[in-house]
Protein backbone atom coordinates (compact mmCIF):
# COMPACT_ATOMS: atom_id res chain seq x y z
CA UNK A 1 0.00 0.00 0.00
CA UNK A 2 1.54 3.42 -1.08
CA UNK A 3 -0.34 6.39 0.78
CA UNK A 4 0.78 8.73 -1.19
CA UNK A 5 -1.11 11.56 0.30
CA UNK A 6 0.74 11.08 3.63
CA UNK A 7 3.77 11.15 1.92
CA UNK A 8 3.36 14.42 0.39
CA UNK A 9 1.62 15.87 3.00
CA UNK A 10 4.86 15.04 5.70
CA UNK A 11 6.97 15.69 3.14
CA UNK A 12 5.74 19.37 2.00
CA UNK A 13 7.96 21.50 4.23
CA UNK A 14 11.18 19.64 2.85
CA UNK A 15 10.46 19.98 -0.53
CA UNK A 16 12.21 22.25 -3.14
CA UNK A 17 10.12 25.21 -4.50
CA UNK A 18 9.60 23.57 -7.66
CA UNK A 19 8.39 19.92 -6.09
CA UNK A 20 5.99 22.24 -3.62
CA UNK A 21 4.03 23.58 -6.50
CA UNK A 22 3.97 20.21 -7.64
CA UNK A 23 2.47 18.43 -4.47
CA UNK A 24 0.32 21.19 -3.75
CA UNK A 25 -1.03 21.19 -7.34
CA UNK A 26 -1.68 17.20 -7.03
CA UNK A 27 -3.07 18.12 -3.08
CA UNK A 28 -5.69 20.28 -4.57
CA UNK A 29 -7.58 17.55 -6.65
CA UNK A 30 -6.24 14.20 -6.17
CA UNK A 31 -8.71 12.68 -8.60
CA UNK A 32 -8.05 14.84 -11.31
CA UNK A 33 -4.00 14.55 -11.47
CA UNK A 34 -4.60 11.18 -11.10
CA UNK A 35 -6.17 11.39 -14.33
CA UNK A 36 -4.04 13.76 -15.90
CA UNK A 37 -1.50 13.85 -18.71
CA UNK A 38 2.63 14.67 -17.38
CA UNK A 39 2.22 17.62 -19.63
CA UNK A 40 -1.61 18.67 -17.68
CA UNK A 41 -0.30 17.87 -14.56
CA UNK A 42 3.32 20.19 -15.55
CA UNK A 43 0.81 23.17 -16.80
CA UNK A 44 -1.15 22.71 -13.46
CA UNK A 45 1.92 23.29 -11.24
CA UNK A 46 3.61 25.62 -13.67
CA UNK A 47 6.68 23.48 -13.94
CA UNK A 48 8.22 21.71 -16.68
CA UNK A 49 7.12 18.02 -17.88
CA UNK A 50 10.94 17.18 -17.16
CA UNK A 51 10.56 18.34 -13.04
CA UNK A 52 7.43 16.44 -12.99
CA UNK A 53 9.31 13.41 -14.23
CA UNK A 54 12.17 14.16 -11.19
CA UNK A 55 9.40 14.69 -8.64
CA UNK A 56 7.75 11.17 -9.36
CA UNK A 57 10.98 9.25 -9.19
CA UNK A 58 11.71 11.39 -6.34
CA UNK A 59 8.72 10.25 -4.35
CA UNK A 60 10.42 6.52 -5.19
CA UNK A 61 8.01 5.59 -8.70
CA UNK A 62 9.81 4.41 -11.52
CA UNK A 63 7.90 6.81 -13.77
CA UNK A 64 4.68 9.50 -14.03
CA UNK A 65 2.66 6.64 -14.88
CA UNK A 66 3.07 5.03 -11.63
CA UNK A 67 2.85 8.14 -9.50
CA UNK A 68 -0.67 8.41 -11.59
CA UNK A 69 -1.44 4.69 -10.27
CA UNK A 70 -0.58 5.19 -6.27
CA UNK A 71 -2.60 9.17 -6.97
CA UNK A 72 -6.12 6.97 -8.19
CA UNK A 73 -5.59 4.60 -5.06
CA UNK A 74 -5.87 7.72 -3.20
CA UNK A 75 -8.42 9.17 -4.77
CA UNK A 76 -10.29 6.11 -4.92
CA UNK A 77 -11.29 6.43 -1.26
CA UNK A 78 -13.69 8.85 -1.67
CA UNK A 79 -13.70 12.71 -1.79
CA UNK A 80 -15.33 13.01 1.68
CA UNK A 81 -12.28 11.72 3.18
CA UNK A 82 -9.78 14.04 0.88
CA UNK A 83 -11.77 17.07 0.74
CA UNK A 84 -12.07 19.73 4.14
CA UNK A 85 -15.55 20.39 5.02
CA UNK A 86 -17.47 22.96 7.41
CA UNK A 87 -19.05 20.97 10.48
CA UNK A 88 -23.01 21.96 10.89
CA UNK A 89 -23.53 23.93 14.10
CA UNK A 90 -23.74 20.99 17.11
CA UNK A 91 -27.86 21.45 17.31
CA UNK A 92 -27.81 20.72 14.11
CA UNK A 93 -25.27 18.09 13.73
CA UNK A 94 -27.20 16.36 16.60
CA UNK A 95 -30.45 16.67 14.59
CA UNK A 96 -28.63 15.07 11.67
CA UNK A 97 -27.58 12.23 13.25
CA UNK A 98 -30.73 11.33 14.74
CA UNK A 99 -32.63 11.58 11.33
CA UNK A 100 -29.61 9.07 9.64
CA UNK A 101 -30.33 6.70 12.43
CA UNK A 102 -34.36 7.14 11.63
CA UNK A 103 -33.65 6.63 8.49
CA UNK A 104 -31.44 3.36 7.99
CA UNK A 105 -33.53 2.08 10.72
CA UNK A 106 -37.04 2.43 8.28
CA UNK A 107 -34.89 2.02 5.18
CA UNK A 108 -33.68 -1.75 6.45
CA UNK A 109 -36.84 -3.04 8.16
CA UNK A 110 -38.40 -2.31 4.45
CA UNK A 111 -35.73 -4.57 3.68
CA UNK A 112 -36.38 -7.84 5.51
CA UNK A 113 -38.25 -10.46 4.06
CA UNK A 114 -40.28 -12.08 7.03
CA UNK A 115 -40.52 -15.72 5.61
CA UNK A 116 -36.64 -15.21 5.81
CA UNK A 117 -36.22 -14.27 9.14
CA UNK A 118 -38.73 -16.72 10.42
CA UNK A 119 -36.68 -19.45 8.55
CA UNK A 120 -33.68 -17.91 9.96
CA UNK A 121 -34.98 -17.90 13.62
CA UNK A 122 -36.23 -21.81 13.21
CA UNK A 123 -32.89 -23.37 11.92
CA UNK A 124 -30.81 -21.21 14.99
CA UNK A 125 -33.70 -22.25 17.25
CA UNK A 126 -33.45 -26.52 16.29
CA UNK A 127 -29.18 -25.86 15.79
CA UNK A 128 -27.41 -28.10 17.70
CA UNK A 129 -25.05 -25.50 18.56
CA UNK A 130 -25.00 -21.87 16.62
CA UNK A 131 -21.72 -20.00 15.92
CA UNK A 132 -21.57 -16.24 15.28
CA UNK A 133 -18.91 -14.89 13.58
CA UNK A 134 -17.74 -11.36 13.10
CA UNK A 135 -14.43 -9.53 12.14
CA UNK A 136 -13.55 -6.41 12.29
CA UNK A 137 -14.41 -3.14 15.29
CA UNK A 138 -18.05 -2.97 14.32
CA UNK A 139 -19.20 -6.59 13.51
CA UNK A 140 -16.73 -8.62 16.24
CA UNK A 141 -18.86 -6.50 18.67
CA UNK A 142 -22.06 -7.41 17.58
CA UNK A 143 -21.90 -10.90 17.45
CA UNK A 144 -21.41 -10.72 20.87
CA UNK A 145 -24.30 -9.09 20.96
CA UNK A 146 -26.29 -11.33 19.29
CA UNK A 147 -24.63 -14.02 21.03
CA UNK A 148 -26.40 -12.37 24.34
CA UNK A 149 -29.48 -11.76 22.87
CA UNK A 150 -30.25 -15.57 22.01
CA UNK A 151 -28.28 -16.92 24.81
CA UNK A 152 -30.89 -15.44 27.25
CA UNK A 153 -32.96 -17.73 25.15
CA UNK A 154 -31.17 -20.82 25.99
CA UNK A 155 -29.59 -21.36 22.49
CA UNK A 156 -26.23 -22.98 22.65
CA UNK A 157 -24.42 -19.84 21.17
CA UNK A 158 -21.14 -18.62 20.94
CA UNK A 159 -19.48 -15.38 19.57
CA UNK A 160 -16.04 -15.51 17.49
CA UNK A 161 -13.67 -12.91 16.01
CA UNK A 162 -10.64 -14.46 15.76
CA UNK A 163 -9.31 -15.81 12.25
CA UNK A 164 -7.87 -18.93 13.26
CA UNK A 165 -10.19 -19.61 15.94
CA UNK A 166 -12.91 -19.68 13.42
CA UNK A 167 -11.50 -21.92 11.17
CA UNK A 168 -10.73 -24.16 13.80
CA UNK A 169 -14.73 -24.04 14.82
CA UNK A 170 -15.63 -24.40 11.00
CA UNK A 171 -13.56 -27.72 10.63
CA UNK A 172 -15.53 -29.36 13.30
CA UNK A 173 -19.13 -28.55 12.58
CA UNK A 174 -21.58 -31.06 11.53
CA UNK A 175 -24.87 -31.02 9.08
CA UNK A 176 -26.70 -30.23 12.88
CA UNK A 177 -25.05 -26.90 13.33
CA UNK A 178 -25.46 -23.25 12.09
CA UNK A 179 -23.57 -20.74 11.50
CA UNK A 180 -24.76 -16.85 11.10
CA UNK A 181 -21.80 -14.50 9.70
CA UNK A 182 -21.66 -10.36 10.33
CA UNK A 183 -19.92 -8.68 7.97
CA UNK A 184 -21.31 -4.59 7.51
CA UNK A 185 -18.85 -4.53 4.00
CA UNK A 186 -19.47 -8.54 2.92
CA UNK A 187 -15.93 -8.65 1.61
CA UNK A 188 -13.92 -9.86 4.62
CA UNK A 189 -11.80 -12.15 3.17
CA UNK A 190 -10.65 -14.16 6.29
CA UNK A 191 -15.21 -14.83 6.96
CA UNK A 192 -15.43 -16.13 3.35
CA UNK A 193 -12.44 -18.68 3.64
CA UNK A 194 -14.12 -19.92 6.92
CA UNK A 195 -17.67 -19.86 5.48
CA UNK A 196 -16.55 -22.06 2.80
CA UNK A 197 -14.89 -24.59 5.31
CA UNK A 198 -18.54 -24.63 7.18
CA UNK A 199 -20.39 -25.56 4.08
CA UNK A 200 -18.09 -27.90 3.13
CA UNK A 201 -19.14 -29.98 6.54
CA UNK A 202 -22.65 -29.42 5.85
CA UNK A 203 -23.13 -26.58 8.45
CA UNK A 204 -26.21 -24.61 7.40
CA UNK A 205 -24.83 -20.65 6.80
CA UNK A 206 -26.93 -17.48 7.29
CA UNK A 207 -25.40 -13.86 7.28
CA UNK A 208 -26.31 -10.05 8.15
CA UNK A 209 -24.90 -8.32 5.54
CA UNK A 210 -25.10 -6.07 2.23
CA UNK A 211 -26.91 -7.95 -0.47
CA UNK A 212 -24.74 -8.44 -3.61
CA UNK A 213 -21.24 -9.38 -2.16
CA UNK A 214 -19.36 -12.18 -1.68
CA UNK A 215 -20.48 -13.21 1.23
CA UNK A 216 -24.37 -12.83 0.31
CA UNK A 217 -23.91 -15.12 -2.51
CA UNK A 218 -22.16 -17.70 0.21
CA UNK A 219 -25.47 -18.05 2.83
CA UNK A 220 -28.75 -20.06 2.56
CA UNK A 221 -29.97 -17.03 4.58
CA UNK A 222 -29.26 -13.39 3.90
CA UNK A 223 -31.04 -10.51 6.14
CA UNK A 224 -29.37 -7.86 3.87
CA UNK A 225 -28.07 -4.25 4.49
CA UNK A 226 -28.88 -0.94 3.09
CA UNK A 227 -26.18 1.11 3.87
CA UNK A 228 -26.03 5.00 3.01
CA UNK A 229 -22.86 6.94 4.48
CA UNK A 230 -23.21 10.78 4.51
CA UNK A 231 -20.45 12.86 3.31
CA UNK A 232 -19.68 13.88 6.73
CA UNK A 233 -16.96 11.75 7.87
CA UNK A 234 -16.81 12.14 11.43
CA UNK A 235 -19.98 11.11 12.23
CA UNK A 236 -20.33 7.54 13.26
CA UNK A 237 -21.27 5.67 10.57
CA UNK A 238 -25.57 5.24 11.12
CA UNK A 239 -25.00 1.29 9.59
CA UNK A 240 -24.35 -0.05 13.18
CA UNK A 241 -28.01 0.76 13.88
CA UNK A 242 -28.70 -1.61 10.87
CA UNK A 243 -26.81 -4.25 12.13
CA UNK A 244 -28.96 -3.80 15.60
CA UNK A 245 -32.28 -3.48 14.08
CA UNK A 246 -31.62 -7.19 12.42
CA UNK A 247 -30.33 -8.77 15.50
CA UNK A 248 -32.99 -7.28 17.35
CA UNK A 249 -36.05 -8.55 14.72
CA UNK A 250 -34.07 -11.74 14.29
CA UNK A 251 -34.05 -12.72 17.94
CA UNK A 252 -37.28 -11.41 19.14
CA UNK A 253 -38.74 -13.72 16.41
CA UNK A 254 -36.73 -16.51 17.63
CA UNK A 255 -38.15 -15.83 21.51
CA UNK A 256 -41.49 -16.25 19.73
CA UNK A 257 -41.08 -19.27 18.39
CA UNK A 258 -41.11 -20.63 22.01
CA UNK A 259 -43.19 -17.90 23.99
CA UNK A 260 -44.20 -19.73 27.00
CA UNK A 261 -40.34 -21.25 27.25
CA UNK A 262 -38.29 -18.05 26.76
CA UNK A 263 -40.78 -16.23 28.91
CA UNK A 264 -39.86 -18.29 31.77
CA UNK A 265 -36.40 -18.56 30.80
CA UNK A 266 -36.59 -14.68 30.77
CA UNK A 267 -38.08 -14.55 34.74
CA UNK A 268 -35.39 -17.17 35.81
CA UNK A 269 -32.86 -14.16 34.46
CA UNK A 270 -34.80 -11.89 36.00
CA UNK A 271 -34.90 -13.16 39.41
CA UNK A 272 -31.23 -13.69 39.43
CA UNK A 273 -30.04 -10.38 38.64
CA UNK A 274 -32.52 -9.02 41.20
CA UNK A 275 -31.55 -10.99 43.87
CA UNK A 276 -27.68 -10.05 42.92
CA UNK A 277 -28.60 -6.31 42.62
CA UNK A 278 -30.36 -5.76 45.76
CA UNK A 279 -33.62 -4.63 43.81
CA UNK A 280 -36.64 -5.40 42.17
CA UNK A 281 -37.18 -2.70 39.55
CA UNK A 282 -39.54 -4.13 37.00
CA UNK A 283 -38.32 -1.74 34.27
CA UNK A 284 -34.15 -2.70 34.10
CA UNK A 285 -33.29 -4.21 31.33
CA UNK A 286 -32.36 -7.70 31.49
CA UNK A 287 -28.25 -7.57 32.19
CA UNK A 288 -27.70 -5.30 29.37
Amino acid sequence: MHDIVYQLRQRRDRFSPVERRIADAILADIPAAAQSGVGELADRAGVSVAAVSRFAKALGCAHVRELRAWLAEAGAVGRRFLDEADAPPLPALHAQIGDDIEGVLRRNLAGFSEQVVREVATALSTARRVHVFGMGGGSAVFSQELQQRLTRLGLPVAACSDAVAMRMLAATLEPEDMVLALSISGLNPELRQVLDIARGYGARLAAITRAGTPIAAQVQWLLPLSLEETDFVFKPSASRYAVLLAIDVLSTTVALLDPAGNRERLRRIKLALDAWRGGDEERLPLGD
